[in-house]
């Protein structure tokens, strides 16, 4: 198993979920992407509405019609629990390189952790969308989509032992491919406005990296524990 990697007691453990390499920079992004979370939650807080932006880009995007129109009830079906469960099965069946512990932990916990936050998140910006009892922001499906993204690019990043500016590069394409794919489903559909699904991309860029720095502590401190359990490099 290539990427970064920790010693301890002089045996090599498994790959870090989070490379070093890209600690610093993520941490940065990490901090951006929540305060744009913060000023995006402040700025339409209670609305019951579209800004100027989302009348914008959703009068382009929503309504589409076949075959786009089932291209987004696909894609969307994908930010649903039957979805996104079917999503992490074919992947944990078809890499095994996402079959390490640290890797598994990751791949569930932070796409996971990063729909919590929106669930919490939401009540407090109390902004609705099809009737008040839809709350709206952040998107939950754009924000899972792109965090299931994010936590693949980071394992590829240490697996293939990218360099700073490349595994940046890969691990934000990644997230805000994922993110633009499913937040274009959510407008195309009415399901949200333009701005929640921004608000759930930067939550999933603002939890993953803080959960994949999770995983690699609480991993590699069992593992310096007398008779801890580590991840044997293979």
């Amino acid at each position: 198993m290539g990427g970064t990697v920790t010693v301890t007691d002089g045996k090599v453990t498994a790959a870090a979920v989070l490379p070093v390499v890209l600690r610093g920079r993520l941490a940065v992004v990490a901090v951006l992407a929540a305060l744009v979370v913060v000023v995006l939650g402040v700025r339409y807080a209670g609305d019951a509405g579209p800004g100027r932006t989302d009348a914008r880009i959703g009068e382009a995007a929503y309504g589409v019609g076949a075959p786009w129109w089932h291209i987004a009830s696909a894609t969307d079906f994908l930010g649903d629990p039957a979805g996104a469960l079917l999503l992490l099965t074919a992947v944990l069946v078809g890499c095994p390189t996402v079959r390490r512990p640290r890797a598994a932990v990751l791949l569930f916990a932070g796409p996971g952790l990063t729909v919590g936050v929106t669930r919490l998140l939401k009540p407090l910006a109390a902004r609705t969308i099809n009737g008040d009892d839809n709350l709206a922001f952040p998107s939950g499906h754009t924000a899972f989509l792109a965090a299931f993204a994010l936590a693949l690019a980071l394992l590829a990043a240490g697996r293939y032992e990218l360099g700073p500016a490349s595994g940046t590069v890969l691990a934000l394409g990644a997230a805000c491919a994922a993110g633009a794919l499913m937040g274009w489903a959510q407008v195309a559909t009415g399901a949200h406005y333009p701005t929640d699904t921004v608000g759930g991309c930067c939550t999933a860029l603002a939890v993953v990296p803080a959960v994949a720095w999770v995983v690699d502590r609480v991993a590699d401190t069992r593992r310096r524990q007398p008779g801890g359990a580590g991840e044997q490099r293979r």
